[in-house]
């Protein structure tokens, strides 16, 4: 797949679900929507079919696997918001956030880890 599709917030937590347990049977997968998520088992059949049929699920002989990873839906998502809300400034997303919460000393160890791992991929 070329391009990771967008996925609405229910869309996303219900492939989550997936992503969490995959492979399971889609009657699993709804016993989950509906503990989880407060769903009707014919709203998870909706969205399970509205999701492979945009090529997001795979549902084959009643297993439900993932054909798009989360992370992939995560760094589309992301890039979004930064384009969309930031003009694509990173820096003025990364500085929104930061004004909103504190970071404990390991998550900005981790962040200055990411941050130097694609400045290396950028020089090279």
């Amino acid at each position: 797949m070329d391009k990771t599709p967008r996925l609405a917030e229910g869309e996303y937590r219900f492939a989550s679900l997936v992503w969490q347990n995959e492979p399971l049977s889609s009657g699993q997968l709804a016993a989950k929507a509906a503990q989880e998520l407060g769903w009707k088992k014919s709203t998870s059949y909706t969205v399970l079919k509205k999701l492979c049929d945009r090529g997001i699920l795979l549902n084959r002989n009643g297993t439900v696997t993932a054909l798009v990873k989360q992370e992939q839906v995560q760094q589309c998502e992301s890039a979004s918001v930064v384009e969309k809300t930031f003009d694509g400034s990173l820096p003025r997303f990364v500085a929104a956030f930061l004004n909103t919460r504190s970071i404990s000393p390991e998550e900005a160890a981790a962040i200055r880890k990411l941050l130097d791992e694609a400045e290396s991929r950028e020089e090279e």
